[in-house]
């Protein structure tokens, strides 16, 4: 008999299953399946949205970890950065307290020998035209451009024919003058003779008359006579006299057409050469207007330079100059002052200088264009200062001088400020790799040297472009600025630096020392 109490345990799903049909049991495990999937679904939904709290240590490490990144960052990002900063700060304040860096050279005296180049033109020491003196054609020709002649050679013959013609007219006329000469000399002698017969009757007749043998009318007849013979011999010595005159006009006349005929051979002047013909035979030849031929003497040849006032003083008779061709740079030659108009002209304020030179060879050419090299000896040269030192202002011309300043505190602080900003820059050079050698070894070469700049008023004489002379205030041996910024102004302090041509001066120097005959 079964316990009261005893609980009723109930049939398993399946076996209640069993007891369906078939169908029924497969719809009740499909529903079954639908059941518990969609449980799944929703306790797997639940879980998503459930939020996950992590343990403890974990969180610890995560913030340890967000600690050490951010110490990290501090490290490498922050810490460069202001180390940076303070050191753009450091620079900037080094920057505005460093002094302007200004370049210096030295004032020196020019040299006292000194060369000045001129230009000039070479010319012929003697040069004449032959023109001609006889009307007429040219019958011969004998020489052409280019030949060599002597004094008095024949050059050419010219035909005049009225000038011939001249010439006999004018030795008829001398000769009618000496016959009309002849005459009036034979006219003379017979009222000479005339004369003394007058003269013999008339003392004869003035006897009788005084003893009182003839009467008074005739003495006076002859004594008149007598008188009248002298008048006679007196103007026919007159006529004598202009008989001789024309006989000398005549020959001087005939003398001058002579001359004029022996123009009709063309000769040459003096020795030299044919440089220029302008007739050949049968040309017209005029009087005076026809060139036929010029003739130079090119042995000796000089030119003529225009000296500067600035130099005018320094040339004297008797110096010599050296002369170059453009065509002959390896061939100079050696010529002479020998005279100088001794006057400035009042346009150009040059002094207007003759050189000759010899020329045997006759390698020069007369028109040829030389350069004029004169030797100067100045006993006082200007003062020579690069060019690009001059500062050119509304109150005048002046040069920055750079003196050197007095050694009190400021100044010392000054260059010890200079000297540690210089030291920092050596040592970013080392550093910077993109920087030239070159660069390098001028940042190495800068040192302090602290001056004080003074504008000095100045007067300039001559510009040779890259120099220029200082004829006063400046003195051998005071510091200009070379090429002077804003910067450089009335009593402002500086870092004089030399500049780059004195310090690639010395090197060369130092270079030739050790390079030497024992090196």
């Amino acid at each position: 008999m079964a316990d009261p109490d005893q609980k009723v345990l109930p049939l398993p799903e399946d076996h209640l299953l069993l007891d369906k049909p078939v169908e029924e049991r497969l719809r009740d495990e499909i529903e079954g399946l639908k059941r518990e999937l969609e449980e799944e679904r929703t306790k797997s939904r639940k879980e998503e949205h459930k939020p996950v709290r992590p343990k403890s240590r974990t969180l610890w490490l995560i913030g340890l970890a967000l600690i050490v990144i951010l110490i990290l960052a501090f490290i490498l990002g922050w810490l460069p950065h202001h180390r940076r900063e303070e050191k753009l700060a450091e620079e900037s304040k080094l920057e505005a307290q460093a002094l302007p860096i200004v370049n210096i050279t030295k004032a020196q005296h020019s040299r006292a020998n000194t060369k000045l180049l001129l230009p000039g033109n070479v010319q012929a020491i003697v040069e004449a035209p032959l023109l001609a003196r006889a009307d007429g054609f040219l019958k011969k020709r004998y020489v052409d451009i280019g030949d060599r002649v002597r004094k008095g050679q024949l050059l050419g013959e010219i035909e005049a024919p009225d000038l011939d013609q001249q010439v006999a007219q004018g030795r008829a006329q001398l000769s009618q003058a000496m016959a009309g000469e002849t005459q009036a000399n034979s006219n003379l002698t017979q009222g000479k003779a005339n004369e003394e017969l007058a003269r013999v009757s008339a003392v004869r007749w003035a006897n009788l008359f005084k003893r009182g043998a003839v009467a008074s009318q005739e003495n006076d007849t002859y004594q008149t006579n007598y008188h009248a013979q002298q008048a006679n011999v007196a103007a026919l010595t007159q006529a004598v006299s202009g008989a001789e005159e024309n006989v000398h006009a005549a020959r001087a006349n005939l003398d001058r057409l002579i001359a004029l005929q022996s123009y009709e051979s063309v000769r040459a002047p003096f020795d030299g050469v044919v440089t220029y013909r302008n007739v050949d035979v049968g040309a017209l030849i005029s009087t005076g207007s026809t060139l036929l031929f010029r003739v130079a003497q090119v042995d000796r040849l000089l030119t003529y330079i225009y000296v500067p006032q600035q130099n005018a003083a320094a040339v004297q008779v008797g110096q010599t100059a050296e002369l170059v061709a453009l065509e002959l740079p390896n061939h100079p030659f050696t010529g002479t002052i020998t005279r100088t108009s001794r006057e400035l002209d009042a346009n150009t304020r040059t002094l207007l200088t003759e050189i000759q030179l010899p020329n045997p060879d006759r390698i020069l050419l007369p028109g040829m264009y030389v350069d004029v090299t004169l030797n100067n000896n100045n006993a006082n040269p200007p003062i020579l200062i690069p060019g690009d030192a001059l500062i050119v202002r509304s109150n005048g011309t002046q040069v920055a001088v750079a003196r050197e300043a007095p050694q009190d505190e400021q100044t010392q602080k000054l260059k010890e400020a200079e000297e540690k900003r210089l030291q920092q820059e050596k040592q970013e050079q080392k550093k910077d790799k993109k920087k030239s050698e070159k660069d390098q070894k001028d940042q190495q070469n800068q040192r302090v040297d602290i001056r004080i700049v003074h504008l000095q008023p100045v007067a300039v004489g001559r510009d040779f472009g890259t120099e220029i002379e200082i004829v006063s205030g400046l003195k051998e041996g005071e510091f200009v600025v070379v090429n002077p910024n804003d910067d450089v102004r009335e009593g402002v302090k500086v870092n004089a630096q030399p500049a780059k041509q004195d310090t690639d001066q010395n090197t060369k120097s130092g270079a030739k020392k050790h390079n030497g005959p024992g090196g």
